[in-house]
């Protein structure tokens, strides 16, 4: 998820001091099909698509619906929408399915929630903290055994035990070549780094099995603006390879993408697997004025081929007072396409729609 500020020492923080891994989220929806190797021209949805929604996961289902969550600026619940067009998440009603507790675990800070289909159940991914110690944020599991995730039961299974306590978010899940994966974000004790990405396998839906490696950790100096941040990642495949993007630096206009790149048939535990793009990959834009682009994640437009890019951003870059408690982050969508080498080609978020600025 996104956030912007670290919490006082010796607490973290935001994104701690972690050194690397990154993990993939799942990419919901049709098998992938031929790609053009040339960005779209035009972009046909309407932005911003959802309001003051940042971190925004959105799932296509084998039932036809595309279904939506992010995170809300209040922090305190966990909201899902869903549409059969990408373009109806906007009008379409929303749900609280949780709400944070009044005490205890998972108390504050509800950020970045992903629902997936694991075993036919549906499960949220999402990070919390106590009401009374809002910094020690952890990662927190929902599952509903319903076909419909607005209906039945969504049952607390509890954290997912790391192999340190320390700031931990930004869980992902994804499946590759019969193995569930992990990637997420944490502070490793004793680095100088607030979060980074790290990937594990998965016993079941809330317990990993085996070593948690270190896939990337914030290097760059883009990547260390504000904040020493890697978070947020998330898993395209494609084109024999899987790309998994990540966000960078401080939640203000400094938030941007980068990008971890991996042969499919390659061993996705071994860090050596994974190679990093040296400069963003998708970020901020004087002329379009969208700002600190990040926390995406990736779906297929209806016609179950074009590959279309979710992400927040805001409209201006002078932020008063701290990021974090700036609401108007904005869940946005557009068209990707490919270059010739078979890498994505993100080009910039997109200007707001006529009459939709702020």
């Amino acid at each position: 998820m996104s956030r912007a500020a670290d919490p006082p020492a010796p607490s973290p923080a935001r994104r701690l001091l972690l050194k690397g891994a990154l993990a993939a989220g799942a990419l919901a929806a049709a098998p992938p099909a031929a790609h053009a190797a040339t960005s779209p021209k035009a972009d046909p949805y309407v932005n911003p698509l959802v309001r003051n929604r940042a971190d925004p996961h959105i799932t296509r289902h084998t039932d036809g619906f595309y279904y939506f969550t992010a995170t809300a600026p209040e922090y305190d619940r966990i909201v899902l929408r869903r549409s059969r067009t990408l373009g109806g998440l906007g009008a379409a009603a929303e749900s609280v399915i949780w709400r944070a507790h009044p005490s205890g675990d998972m108390g504050a800070h509800i950020w970045a929630p992903e629902m997936h289909r694991v075993a036919g159940k549906w499960y949220v991914y999402f990070a919390a903290a106590p009401a009374e110690d809002v910094w020690a944020i952890r990662i927190w599991v929902l599952e509903n055994a319903h076909p419909d995730p607005f209906k039945g039961t969504w049952v607390e299974r509890g954290r997912i035990r790391t192999a340190w306590e320390t700031f931990s978010l930004d869980a992902t899940t994804f499946a590759h070549r019969g193995t569930r994966y992990l990637a997420w974000a944490q502070h490793e004790p004793g680095l100088d780094n607030n979060t980074a990405i790290w990937l594990s396998e998965m016993a079941g839906p809330w317990t990993l099995t085996g070593p948690q490696i270190r896939l990337s950790t914030p290097e760059y100096d883009w990547e260390r603006v504000g904040f020493a941040v890697n978070e947020g990642p998330y898993v395209l495949k494609r084109n024999g390879r899987l790309f998994m993007t990540y966000s960078a630096s401080a939640t203000d206009h400094h938030y941007c993408v980068g990008m971890l790149t991996a042969a499919d048939d390659s061993d996705l535990m071994d860090p050596a697997s994974w190679s990093k793009s040296p400069v963003p990959v998708f970020a901020g834009n004087d002329t379009t004025k969208q700002y600190g682009p990040g926390h995406n994640c990736f779906t297929v437009a209806e016609d179950g081929r074009t590959d279309v890019l979710v992400y927040h951003a805001r409209q201006y870059k002078e932020i008063v007072g701290d990021p974090l408690h700036d609401p108007n982050r904005h869940t946005r969508i557009q068209k990707f396409g490919w270059n010739p080498d078979g890498t994505p080609d993100f080009g910039v978020p997109v200007a707001d729609t006529p009459g939709q600025g702020a």
